[in-house]
């Protein structure tokens, strides 16, 4: 039997699903939370919700963890943009865990789904882009494909199984609460306090804090219309050098470099250099070639105006959101690390 208004949050130890988990049990609503490792609690510490293991590859798991639940937020996926096997590590995962998660769904009588899709599903051809211009047309990064393909997928259960779904498209989340380890976003970050951006890039990101995030999608499925797409960013972008600015603004005595510019062709040499570096040592490079010809220039403007208008979404400024999280890391050093 479906508890009234139980909800319930995949990845719910990442950081959206766990601010997420915090925002429903602050209004009152009963939560149901899922993770991989079962042992992995530390962030739910204090927090009145209840804790089981499911995993988006296991269909069965989530069968069990969604019976009695009246609203899914389907947060779990695997959010990086580098691995060693990106097809098998990414996208096989997160187009799978769509299929597993929506189907198990449907199977345990879930009537409304908030999918947590991201805006690199969307069309950047044309700025600032919105909803209705579609989706993203650059191939060349499999954790783009899996978003892209994952959300078309998720409409297309949607339809056949006689479900909700609607699609929310974060950006680059940052902001408190904050566990190990940081998200790609706020890695970054990280990179500029510990002072590890040796170039102008020329990358930007659409900062948003992850509180308006977590807010957003509780708006979804207060109001969102099944079928449909809403973006969770702010309009405008902040290049890395702006965002390493703004941090030498607020702590002087770190003395942060400006990274000075440099030729496209050299950003791509030195990110080669990176990458040979980060193989040898069996860790992720912190820059790769395919981001400097994907991301460096790209501007990440929204128009947000149907999240504004059908939700209530109204976030902090880009600015705020750095500047809070930022403050956020320095007093949180072991993040730093």
């Amino acid at each position: 039997m479906t508890q009234k208004n139980l909800a319930l949050v995949s990845g719910a130890n990442g950081h959206l699903g766990n601010n997420l988990v915090r925002l429903l049990i602050a209004k009152g609503i009963p939560v149901r939370a899922t993770v991989r490792n079962i042992n992995n609690k530390e962030s739910f510490r204090g927090l009145d919700c209840e804790v089981v293991q499911a995993d988006i590859t296991d269909k069965s798991s989530f069968v069990k963890a969604l019976q009695g639940v009246e609203t899914f937020y389907a947060v779990g996926a695997s959010f990086k943009l580098w691995a060693q096997d990106p097809k098998k590590e990414i996208y096989d995962v997160n187009i799978l865990g769509t299929r597993n998660t929506i189907e198990a769904a449907a199977e345990a009588g879930v009537k409304r789904i908030v999918y947590v899709s991201s805006i690199a599903a969307l069309d950047y051809s044309i700025l600032p882009t919105k909803e209705s211009y579609g989706y993203n047309p650059d191939r060349r990064d499999m954790y783009y494909n899996s978003k892209n393909d994952g959300e078309k997928l998720a409409f297309k259960l949607a339809s056949e199984l006689g479900i909700e779904v609607i699609s929310v498209m974060p950006s680059a989340m940052i902001g408190s609460e904050a566990f190990l380890p940081l998200n790609v976003s706020y890695g970054i970050l990280k990179l500029i306090l510990n002072k590890e951006i040796p170039v102008d890039t020329k990358i930007t990101l659409n900062w948003i804090d992850v509180k308006d995030v977590a807010e957003g999608c509780y708006l979804a499925a207060l109001h969102g219309r099944a079928g449909q797409r809403y973006i969770l960013a702010n309009e405008k972008c902040m290049t890395i050098t702006d965002t390493t600015i703004l941090a030498n603004t607020l702590f002087p005595e770190l003395k942060i470099k400006i990274p000075g510019s440099v030729p496209k062709f050299i950003l791509s040499f030195i990110a080669g250099i990176m990458e040979f570096s980060a193989k040898m040592k069996g860790i992720p490079p912190v820059l790769t070639r395919k981001d400097i010809a994907m991301f460096s220039g790209l501007q990440q403007n929204f128009d947000i105006t149907k999240s504004r208008t059908e939700l209530g979404f109204n976030p902090k400024s880009p600015e705020k959101a750095v500047k809070e999280a930022l403050v956020y890391l320095m007093e949180h050093k072991e993040l730093l690390k």
